[in-house]
């Protein structure tokens, strides 16, 4: 049973990190894509490497188009945005300097990223809430579970309606072939009839 938990607990923390690190050319953009569920918190430090006559612009933004975070000239900071549904969500660094390609070094961009229960600051929170980690695990853990119970009954009702389609498809395929069978046998009795070869 302990190893069963355990099993459950690992994919839920290793999808609320995520830390990378690039470099970026001059005046070309890269953007990172991320799928995260509905009221979830997603914090996040960003550190690139401060480059003369180079402006960077950092700006998140939903599959809507909204913008959840902009900085511009972005060098080192922070951010932190609640997220209103389940959506893919857009993390974007664009270079931009007069210089030219070629003549400016490629910048080093370290992003880290957490969401869910990663992303609470606990020391903060239980300040003011005396709330505790494994709590708001737990309620993550429920809420996963949750979500997988409604994409189930989706899946459930697709499929059934998908069966039922069927059945009734079946049942008309059966019926137009009882019906061309009936039609050819009245034809053809009628045929042998008109050529006296029954009676």
């Amino acid at each position: 049973m302990a190893r069963f938990a355990a099993l459950l607990l690992l994919p839920v923390l290793i999808e609320s990190v995520f830390s990378i690190s690039f470099f970026l050319p001059v005046n070309s953009r890269k953007c990172l894509r991320e799928e995260i569920h509905k009221d979830v918190l997603v914090t996040g430090e960003y550190d690139i490497n401060d480059e003369s006559n180079t402006k960077t612009n950092l700006k998140i933004t939903d599959s809507s188009g909204h913008i959840l975070y902009l900085k511009e000239d972005a060098t080192k900071g922070k951010f932190a945005f609640t997220t209103e549904d389940y959506d893919m969500f857009e993390v974007c660094f664009e270079s931009k300097s007069p210089m030219g390609t070629g003549r400016v070094p490629d910048q080093l961009v370290n992003l880290d990223m957490k969401h869910g229960v990663e992303a609470k600051n606990y020391e903060e929170i239980a300040k003011v809430e005396k709330l505790k980690p494994l709590e708001d695990l737990s309620e993550s853990i429920v809420n996963d579970f949750a979500y997988m119970k409604r994409r189930e009954e989706e899946m459930r009702d697709t499929n059934e309606s998908t069966n039922t389609r069927v059945l009734y498809f079946s049942i008309f395929s059966m019926c137009c072939l009882i019906g061309l069978a009936t039609w050819q046998v009245f034809y053809l009795r009628r045929f042998f009839k008109a050529k006296k070869l029954i009676e």
